[in-house]
């Protein structure tokens, strides 16, 4: 089973690491990172990179493809190589999976047409503009569409995926080998449980980014 993660420019680190560390899991599972070109490719930050092994036209049949978000998403939004090589594969993909704002790049490229979708918060309106159905849901499967919401959410989404594929024992499996347990210090994790004061705040962060 040959999984094919999506790097672009300014990606979201954990958008995609969550959901290799867990996909990587499933039986028989072949992992490829790609993107238009081969070779490095940096995240958000600029301080990390991530190497894709193979360019777009040499992955032309996965049976699973994941693209995460970050704020490099805002430069994949236009119809391109992209847009193209996701249009192309997705007609035989057992499953395609966003996290976080990836989403907004499969509902750009014509995928989520009236199908429920989530994304991170700060976006949710935006999967409109594409004819995708929002929803603040973590975890969204329509048909063979496995969306995440923000970037954490990831993991859930390849969690809900490897059970769907495999069956609940290997995901529990993947789940305990990764010891996803979490008991986060804070209730801040949602704009419906963070005080009101540290939402405006990162929004102010994020103008421009999301």
């Amino acid at each position: 089973m040959q999984i094919a993660i999506v790097l672009y420019p300014g990606f979201t680190a954990l958008d995609v690491v969550g959901p290799y560390e867990v996909l990587s899991r499933l039986p028989d599972a072949e992992v490829v990172f790609v993107a238009e070109s081969p070779g490095l490719v940096t995240n958000d930050h600029g301080n990390l990179s991530i190497y894709a092994v193979e360019d777009l036209d040499n992955v032309p049949a996965p049976d699973i493809i994941v693209i995460g978000g970050g704020p490099g998403q805002m430069q994949q939004m236009a119809d391109g190589k992209l847009h193209q090589w996701l249009r192309s594969v997705d007609r035989t993909t057992q499953w395609t999976m966003s996290v976080c704002t990836g989403s907004l790049i499969l509902a750009a490229a014509g995928l989520l047409m009236g199908r429920r979708a989530t994304t991170y918060w700060l976006a949710l309106d935006q999967l409109a503009d594409y004819g995708a159905i929002p929803t603040d849901e973590r975890v969204v499967i329509d048909g063979k569409y496995a969306i995440g919401a923000g970037v954490s959410a990831g993991i859930d989404a390849a969690l809900t995926l490897v059970g769907l594929i495999a069956g609940e024992h290997v995901a529990q499996a993947a789940q305990l080998i990764i010891e996803y347990d979490p008991h986060p210090p804070f209730s801040s994790g949602s704009a419906a449980t963070a005080p009101n004061a540290v939402v405006e705040d990162v929004k102010k962060m994020l103008v421009g980014s999301v």
